[in-house]
């Protein structure tokens, strides 16, 4: 085969050509510590390179963003939590300080007023918020759990819920006098304030709107898991003011709605039947609230109407679970709030009321008694009016004396109550710390799996620069060997050998 010099000029520079495209990939890839610097370097290195890029980008989503997030969030309950937890504990104490029969008159007042003040803080944690979101409202995270001022133009129709076992069978004393009735001429001072048992279903507010109620429905168990549907109607709207308020009519048996606490009063009869409801379903009114008192939305079936917007539909609202979840691994999300319908109820709120007012009816009954006592100091008064004086003061140091006990049942339901409060809370507190347990398991994954991805990334995308080193120079050699052979052809000619 005849070789030309034209030939070998084409060799030639095709060979410098190649050694110098080896000498400049190679010094990319030292520059860069890349193995390729475009897709078409190599497409399989690419598609796992971009792979695993994504895979990347999603671990440091869940690992940097969405766990620091869901554990800031649990942080925040698990505070709120366990301080509701210590103002319960605080709130036992005064109870049992107040179950003693030696309490004076000052210590009740100091046992009251904290009461009080620990009421409204444990509503007050309810309205803890992280990052603006508040924390116990479900998906309604712009809405706070209490309300944060007296509002009058918001009206409530709620559905409550209850079962036969949370009829209540609490004590009052009947038959109490008045400092008027001595003005009485009819009042003839021959009957004794007595202790009598009310079946009650305590509403989860008062200050109800004076409406008169459709009636009752409950559900008794039947067998074969089916049920019963019953209803009570009517029911009696009456005022905690009227004489018979807490005592039902015998023919028909009546039911007793008193609104201004928020009480429905059972007829024995029909106590016995309610006593055995799986269900039984109240439905009320209310259109007064007052700073501190929980929002209705967050706990019952409910329609709202405001009036300050007449033109507006009502909104309904019902209950249901509302979980908000964070994705926090591939396919795995966690839920990362805790209701405050789960963990804070109306009931302790609604107990330490009934505590105030015994405590109440006590100091009152305490400066009637006080009043008699400074009367019958008169020198003018007339035998008869002495004998009159008393017989009222031995009735109303009978009435003391009921009443005194009805403060320590008062009290003492305030532990039991403070005590199952304590239990809600920690098994919110459980719950959360469960969750919390297998965020960190999920975190401490994640990191493993970061640095894994990451060194995956390393060993597809990056070049070993020792080797690179020695290939550059090695093909920069190559290079140079190249150019001084050619040099050498180049310089012959066929006009030498002329």
């Amino acid at each position: 085969m005849r070789i030309t010099n034209r030939m070998m000029t084409n060799n030639m520079l095709s060979n410098i050509n190649k050694n110098k495209l080896n000498v400049s990939k190679l010094e990319e890839q030292y520059s860069t510590g890349k193995k390729i610097q475009r897709p078409s370097d190599d497409p399989i290195v690419t598609v796992r390179a971009l792979k695993l890029r994504t895979n990347l980008s999603e671990l440091k989503q869940y690992y940097e963003k969405n766990i620091p997030d869901a554990a800031n969030w649990f942080d925040v309950t698990e505070s709120a939590l366990s301080t509701i937890n210590e103002i319960l504990k605080q709130i036992n104490t005064y109870c049992v300080q107040g179950s003693s029969d030696t309490l004076t008159a000052e210590n009740r007042n100091s046992i009251v007023q904290n009461l009080k003040q620990l009421k409204d803080q444990i509503y007050q944690e309810g309205n803890t918020n992280y990052a603006g979101r508040y924390v116990f409202s479900g998906y309604k995270t712009d809405s706070s759990l209490t309300f944060m001022e007296d509002v009058s133009t918001l009206k409530y129709d709620i559905t409550e819920n209850f079962h036969g076992k949370q009829i209540e069978t609490v004590t009052r004393v009947s038959g109490a006098y008045e400092l008027k009735d001595y003005e009485e001429a009819d009042v003839t001072f021959d009957d004794t304030p007595q202790m009598e048992n009310v079946y009650r279903i305590k509403l989860s507010y008062d200050s109800l709107d004076n409406t008169i109620m459709d009636g009752i429905y409950y559900t008794i168990p039947v067998g074969n898991g089916e049920t019963q549907e019953h209803f009570i109607s009517p029911v009696k709207t009456v005022s905690a003011y009227e004489a018979d308020a807490y005592k039902p009519d015998d023919d028909p048996p009546t039911v007793n709605f008193i609104y201004e606490t928020g009480e429905i009063i059972l007829h024995e009869s029909i106590y016995e039947e309610l006593r055995l409801a799986d269900n039984i379903k109240i439905s009320y009114t209310k259109s007064s609230f007052n700073k501190g008192e929980l929002k209705p939305e967050h706990y019952f079936d409910c329609v709202m109407t405001d009036s300050k917007r007449p033109e507006e539909d009502p909104i309904e609202f019902t209950k249901e679970k509302q979980e908000i979840q964070y994705e926090i691994n591939y396919n795995q999300k966690l839920t990362i709030n805790t209701e405050g319908s789960d963990a804070i109820s109306h009931k302790i709120g609604r107990d330490i009321d009934d505590i105030i007012k015994s405590v109440d009816d006590v100091i009152r009954t305490e400066n009637k008694i006080k009043e008699v006592e400074n009367r019958m100091k008169d020198i003018n008064l007339s035998q008869e009016e002495i004998e009159r004086y008393e017989k009222m003061l031995g009735h109303l140091e009978t009435e003391l004396v009921l009443r005194k006990e009805v403060m320590q049942k008062a009290f003492s339901k305030g532990i039991s109550s403070s005590n199952s409060e304590q239990d809600r809370v920690n098994v919110a507190l459980a719950d959360l710390g469960s969750r919390y347990f297998r965020l960190n398991l999920t975190e401490n994954r994640l990191s493993s799996q970061k640095a894994d991805f990451t060194e995956l990334l390393s060993k597809n995308e990056d070049v070993d620069i020792v080797d690179t080193i020695i290939n550059f120079n090695a093909a920069q050699l190559i290079y140079n060997a190249s150019l001084s052979a050619s040099s050498k052809i180049v310089q012959s000619s066929l006009l030498d050998f002329l």
